[in-house]
This record gives structure tokens, C-alpha cells and sequence, in this order.
């Protein structure tokens, strides 16, 4: 079973970069808004954790470039420009209004930003392009002396093309995690590479933005304890252990066959079948946390992951197209003792548990507990936080016109260290296999890699 999990490597490197051009991006015709309209965002949106940029990475050889014959950065900037018409919003600038919370407002400062760089390399010197590397964020564009999490007053798309030496570029991405969920990030990515791709306007499904539908309740009805959002005081090792060291990002492909192996072991004794998410995520939090060897064993953990509201809602149902946050925050908790002892279907029942008590009256209780108790800041306090990219189309949305990315996704999970991320395999032979990735100081990676293959771990009882 071991040989079904294979650790991956990336390269150690400076990726020179010389930007080139500042390309401001405005609509290509006329919006719905005029200067000085403002825009309603949800409690939904206004979740501290979405208070951020959401960088990616695209990658496209050189064979597929000079076949297409389109000039890369004009064919971009024009296609954004089209479908900056439908998605307005996002060519708006984030204020605080005077509640604190957030709303798009159109001033003198509008539009997107496209960023032309290049570098004197080549793609096949960037090492395997199937692994994330924090050594790629050059790739995506920081403004000089940026401010970690700011997200007022900025552009909420922001592209930069980095044309290679070889003839292939990359196209790194940052959206604002306000305006769209992951969901409405790939609606929208769609939507602009098939304009890229016809030289034609294509949005199907058509835009919605419709934030109201998130109105909390009058009077506010909070009918869970949503332990997801709870300020937890920090009573183990775990976050000084992550915080205080310099953790190192790790990726691990891991197999169809080994996914369905934990399945299968990870059934509960009930009447409730468990998914493949609950099996990967019970086991990758049980490894996580022998492998950081977390004190005190009665310290309570909580695992928290995103789940997608849009099937709950149904009294009224969401209209098609919404782009906007539709995620609630899942939690399940244990001790640490129970969860490095017990076994993994204990823990995959746990996992199980929080996704299915995600219903239409918990996402309305969440809109409603914000409306009350918005947190300011994040907070880490026994937590880990997996988040499941793999139900995302991230390679079938990005095609431009140069076929299907090398690699798609995110490059640098380590100023978040308590964050794991499940992204789809792009390479051909991937046969369904996940890639995870995850942050641990050094001398945790080997003990780590050992427990996630380990089969006498997983079926420890």
C-alpha cells in the first residue's frame, strides 16, 4: 500500500523576472455602474478567511504557443476586457463602509491589472512542473511593499504573463477570495479563456451577482454553536511548533488505489457510508498531528474544511451563475489522544459528521452568527484547515486557446502553515490520484511521509 503514496520533489531556485508593462484593464463596454455606486457584499463574503487573494499559477509550453500564432498578453487582455462587462464587479475597488464591513465601490481608481514580464529562462528549467513550488510566487505580482492580506483599495484581479525564453509563459493569477468562492473562481476563469479562445464573448452560465439573497435574518437566529468560528486560545504544541520553526511545504501523490484502500478501512460500523474526502481527510489530520507529536493528549483539535452550500439551498434555490461565497465552514474536534489512538474510521465518523451537518439552516445560522460576532482576525488555536480543490475543473476552465495548462493551481502554502491543500493530478498517466500538500518543520517531514504511508497506522484500532 505504501508504494501508492509518492512523495514529490521540486527545485530549489530564483526565477529572474523583468516586468515589462502595467496594463490597466477596464471593461469593454458599458457597466451598470456609475462612479461612485457601491455593492452589497454578504456575511458570506465578509468572512475573515476570505479576506484575501487567492493566488494561482497556469503554465503553457511553447509548442502550443507558437501553434496557436496569437500574440499571448493582447489575446488575454482583450478577452478580460469583454468579460469584465458581465463581471463588473470584479473591475470595482474593496472599502470598509461604516458597519466595518466590506463593499465594492467604483471610484476614479477601476479595472483589472495585467502585468507583462519575462524571464531569460526556460520552462524545463523550472524543474517538474506537476509539483507546486513556493519558489514560483514571482510569478504572480506583489506590489512593492504590499501588506500581507491586503485587499482594500486594490485591483481584484490581478494577472501577470511571464513570457520564457522557450516560447511557453505562465499566467499567474490573484483573485479576491471576496468577490468569488472557489466555485465562482473557475466560472469566471472559464469564462474568460473561452473568450480568449473563440475571440468571442462566451458566459454560460450567465453572471449572477445577487448578494442579497445572504441577508442576514431580522432578528439574527443563531442555532449552532459553530465551533468553526470559536476563538480557541492556543493550549498545545501544535501552532508554536509550526509558527515558531520555518515549515517546509511537502506534496504527496497519492494513488486511486490507495484512496480506495482507505475507504474501504475507514467505513464506520453504521448504517452511513463515509466519502473518499472523509477517508483522506481523517487520515492526513491523524498523521499530521503524531507527526508534529502535539502535547497535551487532552487537548481538544478541530479540523476545518469548506464545504459547497450551493445543493442545500433550496427555499429558494440560489440562482445559476452565482458567483459569490457559497461555502460554509465544516468542524469536527477531537482530543489529541483520541485521534493518534483511535482508529481511523473514529476519525473519518468525525469528518463525516461536520460535512453532512452542513444544511440550508446551518448557512443561514452562519450568516446570522457573523452578523453578531464577526471575527477580526484569523485565528489558528488547535486547527487545521483542508481545503479540496480537486472537485474544482481547474485544468478544463483554463484553456485560452494553447490547450490544457501544464500545471494548474496554487504555489506556496507556507505563510499559512496550518493549511493543507487536495489538488488534482494534471499529468497524463495521474489515473485519479490527489496531490496533497502540506506545511511541517523539517523534523517532522520524514515521521510525517512514514504515517501517511503506513498502513499498520491506518488500521490501528
Amino acid at each position: 500500500m505504501a508504494s501508492c503514496v509518492q512523495e514529490l520533489h521540486f527545485s530549489h531556485m530564483n526565477i529572474p523576472i523583468t516586468v515589462d508593462r502595467m496594463i490597466p484593464v477596464l471593461p469593454a463596454g458599458p457597466i451598470p455602474a456609475v462612479l461612485g455606486s457601491r455593492l452589497y457584499l454578504s456575511n458570506l463574503d465578509n468572512m475573515i478567511g476570505a479576506r484575501v487573494f487567492t493566488p494561482t499559477v497556469y503554465f503553457y509550453g511553447s509548442k502550443d504557443v507558437s501553434s496557436n500564432g496569437k500574440p499571448v498578453v493582447k489575446t488575454l487582455c482583450d478577452a478580460l476586457a469583454r468579460v469584465l462587462v458581465p463581471y463588473y464587479p470584479l473591475s470595482g475597488r474593496l472599502r470598509e463602509a461604516s458597519d466595518g464591513k466590506l463593499e465594492v465601490f467604483f471610484g476614479r481608481e477601476q479595472g483589472a491589472l495585467m502585468v507583462e514580464a519575462h524571464s531569460d529562462m526556460a520552462l524545463a528549467e523550472l524543474g517538474d512542473l506537476a509539483v507546486p513550488n513556493p519558489a514560483w510566487a514571482p510569478l504572480n505580482y506583489r506590489f512593492p511593499d504590499e501588506e500581507p492580506y491586503k485587499v482594500l483599495d486594490m485591483p481584484l484581479v490581478i494577472a501577470q504573463v511571464t513570457l520564457f525564453a522557450c516560447g511557453g509563459f505562465s499566467l499567474g493569477l490573484r483573485l479576491c477570495h471576496c468577490i468569488c468562492d472557489g466555485v465562482g473562481a473557475m466560472q469566471f476563469l472559464a469564462a474568460w479563456a473561452a473568450t480568449a479562445k473563440t475571440d468571442t464573448l462566451v458566459t454560460n452560465p450567465e453572471p449572477c451577482w445577487d448578494r442579497e439573497f445572504f441577508r442576514p435574518r431580522n432578528p439574527p437566529t443563531v442555532k449552532y454553536q459553530h465551533p468553526e468560528f470559536m476563538n480557541i486560545e492556543e493550549g498545545s504544541s501544535l501552532t508554536a511548533s509550526l509558527w515558531e520553526s520555518n515549515p517546509v511545504q511537502k506534496c504527496y501523490k497519492v494513488s486511486n488505489q490507495f484512496q480506495a484502500q482507505l475507504k474501504s478501512l475507514a467505513q464506520p460500523n453504521d448504517m452511513l457510508s463515509c466519502s473518499t474526502f472523509d477517508a483522506m481527510a481523517a487520515h492526513v489530520w491523524r498523521s499530521w498531528v503524531k507527526a508534529l507529536d502535539v502535547k497535551p493528549l487532552d487537548y481538544e483539535l478541530r479540523l476545518t474544511f469548506s464545504v459547497n452550500a450551493r445543493p442545500k439551498l433550496k427555499n429558494p434555490p440560489l440562482k445559476k451563475g452565482f458567483y459569490g461565497n457559497v461555502v460554509c465552514v465544516a468542524c469536527g474536534m477531537s482530543t489529541v489522544y483520541d485521534l493518534i489512538n483511535g482508529s481511523l474510521s473514529d476519525t473519518a465518523r468525525l469528518v463525516r459528521h461536520a460535512r453532512l451537518g452542513i444544511s440550508e439552516e446551518y448557512v443561514r445560522s452562519t450568516v446570522d452568527y457573523m452578523e453578531i460576532d464577526r471575527a477580526k482576525r484569523l485565528e489558528f488555536g488547535g486547527k487545521l484547515t483542508i481545503t479540496q480543490w480537486t472537485r474544482f475543473s481547474l485544468y478544463e476552465s483554463a484553456d485560452f486557446g494553447w490547450g490544457r495548462p501544464i500545471y494548474a493551481g496554487p504555489i506556496d502554502l507556507t505563510p499559512t502553515p496550518q493549511v493543507c491543500v487536495f489538488l488534482p493530478d494534471g499529468t497524463a498517466e495521474s489515473g485519479g490520484a490527489t496531490v496533497v500538500c502540506i506545511c511541517l518543520p523539517e523534523s517532522a517531514t520524514h515521521r510525517f511521509t512514514e504515517f501517511l504511508c503506513w498502513k499498520d497506522f491506518i488500521s490501528y484500532e
